[in-house]
């Protein structure tokens, strides 16, 4: 599901400012750029994710057994095939 810009811009806001807090991070002259960088990047690890979760969903309804959404075995079968889509983009390590 997409976060709406609201939601996002909220998120990059409260996330900037507990890296500050926190000290993860200095504080920066324009933080309306890193804030801008924090939105760029959710909103794209959001697409990402939507764009394997349809990857998935397609090779689940394109195997011989068919499987009803939501059972254990689909369960399994969506996170392995969910993980490898996210190795072969780049978003995680195998």
């Amino acid at each position: 599901m997409m976060l709406s810009d609201d939601k996002i811009s909220h998120l990059s806001h409260v996330l900037l400012k507990n890296l500050i807090s926190q000290g993860l991070v200095e504080p920066v002259e324009d933080e309306a750029a890193v804030r801008r960088e924090i939105k760029r990047t959710v909103a794209s690890e959001l697409k990402l994710g939507e764009e394997i979760d349809q990857i998935v969903r397609k090779k689940l309804q394109s195997l011989s057994k068919k499987l009803i959404e939501g059972s254990p075995e689909w369960e399994v079968l969506y996170k392995k095939y969910f993980r490898e889509e996210e190795i072969k983009k780049g978003r995680a390590t195998g």
